[in-house]
């Protein structure tokens, strides 16, 4: 049921593409939490995740570790 509450919100607000680029190894246990609940665990996984204030919010915690890409979305 929540993934397709996900997959409403993403196509009402767009969607954010996020690839990690910088190794989680030295790096305080809450920041790697905050990558772990983005859904991504080694260099160059990428997720996608919907545009909503919660998920700006974890990705301005950890930039140095992060590459973002707005993906917007076409309704047909």
């Amino acid at each position: 049921m929540a993934t397709k509450k996900a997959a409403s919100a993403a196509s009402k607000g767009g969607s954010i593409r996020v690839r990690q680029v910088r190794s989680q190894i030295g790096i305080m246990p809450k920041t790697r939490a905050t990558m772990r609940a983005l859904g991504l665990r080694k260099i160059g996984d990428v997720n996608e995740l919907p545009d909503r204030p919660e998920i700006r919010g974890m990705l301005a915690r950890v930039p140095h570790l992060i590459e973002i890409t707005s993906t917007s979305t076409k309704e047909s």
